[in-house]
């Protein structure tokens, strides 16, 4: 399969899930600037973490404008697969491809550690490989990663089941102090209506080989691999 990892100024993932996709997963990759306008025959896109443009105005606010991001949000209508870790899940909601929004953490203090997420359905290509039982060991670094909709989108989320991940401990429970950073329900990534956008703000490029002391992350690689081997 071939990745088109999208690159703004700002972004600091680019290169960390870059090497996972073409060193780890033995995938095709090519870097697409956010100033152009071809996405070079990508069956996937990848906007990764960092801090667009500064992380000025709200995360994702300014990126959402670049000229890539016409061609991205074109690529998802016509049913184009569509990936936003940490930034590029801000960037996502901002462009209105997936739902809700992401705000400045609860405790208003940027977050660098690991946590434990429980993928909540198997009804998506990032998740349908994973066990529903088993919580994942996934790092988290960010300011602004306070997931939040209003009752009405909250219920349609939950109701259509596109809810990806949940916060939890070690065990897989879902409490307060699992939440790191506050957000609504737990809720820790989702997809939209049509299943082809997904974002989640814990980094799975950042636990997926071995040197690293963490390997949790692979899980979330292989079962978006899963679409090239249909």
């Amino acid at each position: 399969m071939k990745f088109g990892v999208v690159i703004f100024p700002g972004s600091n993932c680019d290169e960390d899930i870059i090497h996972v996709l073409e060193n780890v997963m033995g995938q095709q990759v090519v870097r697409l600037w956010h100033k152009d306008h071809d996405l070079q025959g990508a069956d996937f896109i990848v906007l990764p973490g960092g801090f667009s443009f500064g992380d000025y105005l709200r995360s994702g606010a300014i990126a959402r404008f670049s000229p890539i991001m016409q061609e991205v949000i074109q690529f998802a209508a016509k049913g184009g697969k569509v990936l936003g870790i940490c930034n590029g899940f801000q960037i996502l909601t901002e462009a209105g491809l997936l739902p809700g929004a992401l705000l400045h953490n609860k405790n208003r203090k940027f977050i660098c550690r690991n946590i434990y997420l429980k993928p909540q359905t198997q009804n998506s290509l990032v998740t349908q490989s994973l066990d529903p039982q088993q919580a994942l060991k996934i790092p988290i670094a960010h300011g602004e990663g306070n997931y939040f909709a209003d009752a009405d989108v909250l219920k349609a989320i939950n109701d259509n089941d596109q809810v990806l991940f949940r916060y939890s401990d070690e065990s897989g429970n879902f409490t307060d102090e699992s939440n790191p950073n506050g957000s609504i329900e737990n809720i820790a990534g989702v997809t939209n209506i049509s299943r082809n956008v997904f974002g989640f703000m814990p980094h799975p490029e950042r636990a997926a080989e071995g040197i690293v002391g963490n390997q949790d992350g692979l899980a979330i690689f292989e079962s978006i691999l899963s679409l090239a081997k249909a």
